[in-house]
């Protein structure tokens, strides 16, 4: 399917606003996003772009506003069961399992699709196995649609791998969950402009072969954010500056400020 002018919204946040005691940390943000969507969120240090992810994944509970996946309200579920309707995340810190292969950190990532317990592991070993051979098929399978390089990987222990492998991994076991939108925090973070540009076409590899994935990228690399998501929405200080395309919203004035300082914007627009 792709994103096309009459995609349906699979995500969208109603005046969002979260307050920690006194500090406004997010004020009335509003936001959709079609399937087969990137959204880029850009922004300083501080400006609410990680709270709007922890908002969506259940992890804070806005203060006012609402998240709806598919029009049903998100607000109170608890985060693993966000999952399990279809939102997944990576996060800006790895939280790989390092002493793990990289097969087995996907396979777990294929928890939400398993019905085997306890009870199953010991008295029903054949439903176990049978699951747990399914899950490791479909892992090797998403690896090899991830990365070539990752699946030659795959029993390597995931703490061995370089910085663009471990977040290839995350992006991977991210997907594990079959999810309908995929949150990514500053994928590139750490990387050199050669990884960047070859995690750029892993992801869009993985939007051709998922046309109504939706994707949210946090990200502060404007070589990736120029050039990646179809549509920038720029944070500051908890509140929405500007949405629409790259190329038009790096001309606000208000954005080149928040980026560059004032004195630096006025030269910019001279």
């Amino acid at each position: 399917m792709g994103l096309t002018a009459s995609s349906p919204i699979v995500l969208e946040g109603e005046n969002l606003t979260m307050r920690f005691g006194g500090l406004v940390a997010m004020a009335e943000v509003a936001f959709t996003l079609k399937r087969g969507e990137i959204l880029g969120i850009i922004g300083p240090n501080g400006a609410g772009k990680s709270t709007l992810l922890n908002i969506i994944t259940g992890i804070y509970i806005p203060s006012s506003g609402e998240v709806r996946l598919e029009g049903e309200r998100l607000n109170g579920v608890p985060a693993h069961k966000i999952v399990a309707r279809g939102i997944a995340r990576t996060f800006q810190s790895s939280r790989l399992f390092g002493d793990l292969s990289v097969l087995d950190n996907v396979i777990i990532g294929r928890h939400t699709h398993t019905k085997a317990g306890v009870f199953d592991a010991i008295f029903r070993r054949g439903r176990a196995k049978a699951e747990l051979d399914a899950a490791a098929a479909h892992a090797e399978t998403l690896l090899k649609s991830v990365s070539r390089g990752l699946h030659e990987q795959r029993h390597r222990p995931a703490g061995e791998l370089a910085q663009a492998d471990r977040r290839r991994l995350e992006i991977a076991r991210a997907l594990a969950t079959d999810p309908k939108v995929l949150l990514l925090d500053e994928p590139s973070s750490g990387m050199d402009d050669a990884d960047t540009d070859a995690l750029m076409d892993d992801i869009r590899a993985v939007c051709a072969q998922r046309p109504d994935l939706a994707l949210m990228i946090i990200e502060h690399d404007m070589r990736l954010v120029a050039s990646l998501p179809h549509r920038v929405m720029v944070l500051d200080y908890g509140q929405k500056l500007a949405d629409g395309p790259y190329e038009e919203i790096r001309r606000i004035p208000r954005v080149q400020e928040a980026y560059l300082g004032r004195k630096a914007a006025q030269h910019a627009g001279a």
